[in-house]
C-alpha cells in the first residue's frame, strides 16, 4: 500500500499538471484571439478580393499600411529575379490598391533580408493627391514576395520603418512558413 506521503505528492503533481494544462490552453486561446501588435504595427484583415493568389497579411502602423503576400511559382525569370520596373508594376498588385496608379520615378534595387528585387514609388490618384505607395517585389528561387506600403512613403524615415518591419520576425516567420510549404 502507498504511504500517505506518496499519495499527497501524487495529488500535488496531478493538481500541478491540470493547472499547467489549463494555463497552456488559456494562453493558446488568448494568443489566437488577441490582436497582435509589434513595435507599433497592428495586424489587420486582408482588404483585397480573392484572386488567383492566396491572401496575404496586412499591417497598419506609423501612419502606414503594409500588404505582403507570396506568389509561389510566379517569378518570370528564376535566375535573375525582378530586375525591371515593368515587372514591379505587373506583379506587385499595386492595381488592387489603386487602378489609377502612376509611377513617380524609376525603381531601385532592394534587399529584404536575403531576398533581392526592386522597389518603386507610385502616386495613388483615386485616393487623393497626397496618397503615395511603395511597391516591393523580391524573389526567392522561382517564387516572389510582394509588398506594398501605402502612406507618406516620401518620408525616407517612414519608408525605412516599414522596411525594417518587413524584415522583422512577425512578417518573416509568416513568409518563411509560406515559402517553406513548397
Amino acid at each position: 500500500m502507498l504511504s500517505r506521503r506518496t499519495l499527497l505528492y501524487a495529488a500535488f503533481a496531478a493538481v500541478f499538471l491540470i493547472a499547467t494544462a489549463a494555463f497552456s490552453a488559456y494562453v493558446r486561446w488568448d494568443v489566437a484571439h488577441t490582436p497582435r501588435q509589434y513595435d507599433g504595427w497592428q495586424r489587420i484583415a486582408w482588404p483585397f478580393p480573392r484572386d488567383g493568389w492566396d491572401e496575404g497579411q496586412a499591417w497598419r502602423g506609423h501612419g502606414l499600411e503594409l500588404y505582403v503576400r507570396p506568389k509561389l511559382g510566379f517569378c518570370g525569370n528564376c535566375d535573375t529575379g525582378v530586375v525591371e520596373d515593368s515587372e514591379v508594376d505587373r506583379v506587385t498588385d499595386i492595381d488592387l490598391v489603386d487602378p489609377l496608379f502612376v509611377p513617380l520615378a524609376p525603381g531601385q534595387r532592394i534587399h529584404v533580408t536575403d531576398l533581392v528585387g526592386r522597389s518603386r514609388l507610385y502616386r495613388l490618384r483615386s485616393r487623393g493627391a497626397a496618397q503615395l505607395a511603395e511597391a516591393i517585389a523580391v524573389s526567392y528561387r522561382c517564387d516572389l514576395v510582394v509588398a506594398i506600403v501605402v502612406g507618406n512613403v516620401a518620408d525616407e524615415k517612414l519608408r525605412r520603418t516599414a522596411r525594417r518591419f518587413l524584415e522583422a520576425d512577425p512578417v518573416q516567420d509568416w513568409i518563411n512558413g509560406q515559402l517553406g510549404e513548397r
